[in-house]
């Protein structure tokens, strides 16, 4: 931590501060003791920021302040809206000036403050109002820090000082630029592990030892993989004798169904999986548990009396001696991380304190003893969150308003800064079975930050995949497997979002804020540097057995990720796709690294596919380490080159003891004409304009170079054998098929085609599902 601001970056009266620290990020404080607090708080860990540029001038009884990018006016009083002004010099309009106190609403679409994220998502289905972030369409944000504690010495929070405690964010309508600020001040979000991106299993079931392994080697037989096993409450006893209370909180495996434990763990690290226990530890140690008598010798108290001992989260003798008696020996013998499902309040010992933020403190400090690379599992408990991932949404209703909300509130959640969202994939209780919606869900997951599959307690909920039809099986299982083979993108968008502050989830608005993405496109979001996500969240028309999704495009070609059809940019699509299709949407130059061949595991893969989009020049460098907390790191380069249909990988930079030996390499490049090249073998996709090129083994100190016979030319999709398709699987009247076979065929200019067919006498839902096929390119 940094807290202590440049002491010539503040202006100080006899009750006010202000802090300039960046130029368009300003703390404004308020203290009628005359005293300011300079320590860390709960949210504000960095006030040591480089200088920034700003001017002062007395302005009556208080000053004018001037940065590059804002105007302060302050009456020198106590703060108010008449004395308190902030004016951005390059955002104009009235709603753009602040006044100390303004209203930021957060509506869905907003012309206020565009919101963050919420503590939880239980019982919610379909929309709830969220908490406020820094991104805002008036072009100003502030975060209230006065409620949040400081932090001692020690870094355990303490009572603060000082009264009014506000940051200003003027970022205009860099939405990316006003999170930046935020982690500038907050802290980064940290490195997850590798296998954090892999896919989760979760189920709220009394599953026995023998029957979890069983079904992981089903998963495993069936070409589904899974990374991390998540064991819900049951794992510990819940059944308890009269006078020990619920059995929610437990601490001591439950031996009927867990005889031995140790082997359990043992089998599923074997297995591949890292492995997370439930917890819910609001009522405290009871006498029953098998650390009791070990944790109350630690605090002095007698293991005969078997009084309970209270959960003293505010107390850091108790919270040091449950970690190292209860949790560590669980630990030690295989739990690799908790999953922390604190619901019990916001109160505590120690007033202002929400247990829950000290729980997530805590654990995930305490995750990276002996070297380990820190991670916890937790609700979201205020600004600041994203230094403890990963989150934890809770119980939503399975519907469609549900999976619907689902997107929104993910990207937005970037807005606080909250990257790393998990949700219950599939839908967690309540709510209706629909095979539809559930694959659906399944295909969000893929594109998800974490993609956890969880369900309640029933019989009938579960999300293993051959639970459901053949239609719905078949997508869940090709979206588990895409999840992991896009491994390497993922974990190389996870160093960028610790590294740059830009989240591997985000509003659209954050790369094109216009109005057209603010107001319009909410559901729409970036998915790393490279993709575009415009998720399915309703149900398919039963005639064109399509769904339609409407986003904005930025400006510039657009490839579908999967066929690769090329959309011009610069305007609303509206995305029509089957139940095996997704709306994914590669930029023109992008460059996506894959795992290769049936080895989906989550190490850093000894074959890699490279998809490279074409249209434009692009280039991605791949990061891959060792997964330490202080990780040996290595990055490749790769680049490609339009104009000459070059594609280069760059020797390694760094530790290249991290990438396997050997490597093979598979090229795909999508979106050109036929094509050819030397020296590789090579095969030629008509239907995508896709070229797939062997490389073979690459010697990572040496890198290699593909190069195309002539330059690429723009690949083309044949839209008659594409209509024809589509007509094909259309559920209507073979009449309508006819006539709009007939009115294709004798009008292939495109323009033609364009302008009749909205007069075409054929069922109405039928034409725009043919339009999104003749305007792609248009």
């Amino acid at each position: 931590m940094h807290p202590l601001a440049r002491p010539d970056q503040s202006v100080t009266g006899e009750h006010w501060r202000v802090t300039v620290l960046t130029p368009r990020l300003l703390r404004l404080e308020w203290s009628d003791a005359g005293v300011f607090e300079d320590r860390a708080t709960q949210v504000v860990w960095h006030r040591d920021l480089p200088p920034a540029r700003f001017t002062v001038t007395p302005l009556g009884e208080g000053i004018r302040l001037e940065t590059d990018a804002l105007r302060l006016d302050y009456d020198g009083r106590p703060f108010s809206s008449a004395g308190l002004t902030v004016r951005q010099h390059s955002t104009q309009g009235h709603h753009t000036v602040w006044h100390y106190g303004d209203p930021e609403p957060v509506l869905r679409p907003t012309r206020g403050n565009m919101g963050g994220t919420t503590r939880t998502l239980d019982e919610v289905d379909g929309a709830l109002e969220l908490g406020t972030g820094v991104v805002s369409a008036l072009g100003w944000a502030t975060l209230d820090d006065a409620a949040s504690l400081a932090l001692d010495e020690d870094g355990w929070p303490t009572p603060r000082l000082g009264d009014a405690d506000l940051y200003f964010f003027g970022h205009g309508h860099d939405g990316a630029g006003a999170v930046r600020d935020l982690y500038a001040i907050t802290g980064p979000q940290p490195l997850l592990p590798r296998w954090a991106f892999g896919n989760w299993w979760s189920r709220y079931h009394p599953y026995s030892a023998s029957e979890y392994t069983a079904l992981m080697d089903r998963f495993a037989s069936e070409g589904m993989p899974f990374s991390v096993a998540v064991i819900d409450m049951d794992w510990h006893w819940v059944e308890l004798a009269d006078g020990h209370g619920s059995g929610w909180t437990g601490f001591s495996w439950n031996t009927d169904l867990f005889p031995a434990p140790d082997a359990f763990l043992t089998g599923l690290h074997e297995r591949g999986l890292k492995v997370s226990l439930n917890l819910h530890p609001a009522d405290g140690v009871r006498s029953f548990e098998d650390a009791y008598p070990a944790l109350a010798r630690r605090l002095g108290r007698d293991p005969e009396s078997q009084e309970v001992i209270e959960f003293a989260v505010a107390d850091p003798a108790f919270m040091a001696a449950y970690f190292d008696t209860v949790l560590h020996p669980l630990e030690d013998a295989g739990v690799d991380f908790w999953w922390l499902d604190w619901q019990q309040g916001t109160s505590s010992a120690l007033p202002g304190l929400d247990p829950l933020w000290l729980l997530n403190h805590a654990h995930y400090l305490d995750s990276a003893r002996e070297g380990k690379r820190p991670i916890t599992f937790s609700r979201y408990a205020g600004p600041g969150s994203h230094r403890y991932p990963v989150g934890f949404s809770g119980d939503t209703v399975t519907s469609w308003d549900s999976l619907d909300f689902q997107p929104y509130f993910t990207a937005t959640a970037a807005n606080i800064g909250y990257g790393w969202w998990s949700h219950d994939i599939g839908g967690h209780m309540f709510g209706t079975r629909d095979d539809e919606m559930v694959a659906r869900w399944f295909q969000l997951g893929t594109f998800s930050p974490i993609n956890r599959l969880h369900s309640t307690a029933s019989p009938f909920m579960g999300k293993e995949p051959w639970m459901f039809g053949i239609e719905a099986r078949t997508v869940m299982t090709e979206a588990l497997r895409l999840r992991h083979r896009l491994v390497p993108y993922l974990y190389t968008m996870n160093e960028v979002a610790h590294r740059t502050g830009t989240p591997l989830v985000r509003p659209l608005y954050h790369a094109d804020p216009r109005e057209e993405t603010v107001f319009s496109s909410l559901n729409t979001f970036l998915f790393g540097s490279e993709l575009l996500v415009a998720p399915a969240t309703t149900p398919r028309d039963r005639r064109t057995l399509r769904t339609a999704t409407t986003a904005w495009l930025p400006e510039g070609t657009w490839v579908d990720f999967f066929d690769g059809t090329p959309y011009s940019g610069g305007r609303f699509v509206t995305l029509h796709r089957t139940l095996e299709q997704y709306p994914v949407l590669a930029k023109a130059g992008a460059i996506v690294p894959l795992v290769d061949g049936e080895d989906l595991n989550v190490a850093n893969p000894a074959a890699l596919t490279i998809r490279v989009f074409a249209g434009a020049d692009g280039a991605f460098t791949l990061y891959e380490d060792d997964d330490a907390a202080e990780p040996v790191a290595a990055r490749t380069t790769l680049t490609w080159d339009q104009a000459s249909g070059t594609f280069v990988i760059a020797p390694v930079q760094g530790d290249a003891s991290v990438v396997p030996h050997p490597r093979t390499w598979t090229l795909e490049v999508v979106g050109i004409a036929r094509a050819e090249v030397d020296s590789y073998g090579s095969t030629y996709d008509a239907a995508s304009g896709t070229l797939r090129v062997e490389l073979g083994a690459v010697e990572p100190s040496l890198g290699a170079s593909v190069r195309l016979t002539a330059p690429p030319t723009r690949f083309v999709p044949d839209a008659d054998a594409r209509l024809f398709a589509l007509i094909t699987q259309l559920q209507v009247g073979y009449p309508d098929k006819h006539a709009l076979w007939a009115f294709l065929s004798q009008n292939p200019d495109p323009a033609r085609r364009v302008a009749g067919l909205a007069a075409l006498p054929i069922a109405e839902d039928i034409k725009p599902v043919i339009a999104e096929v003749l305007l792609a390119r248009l």
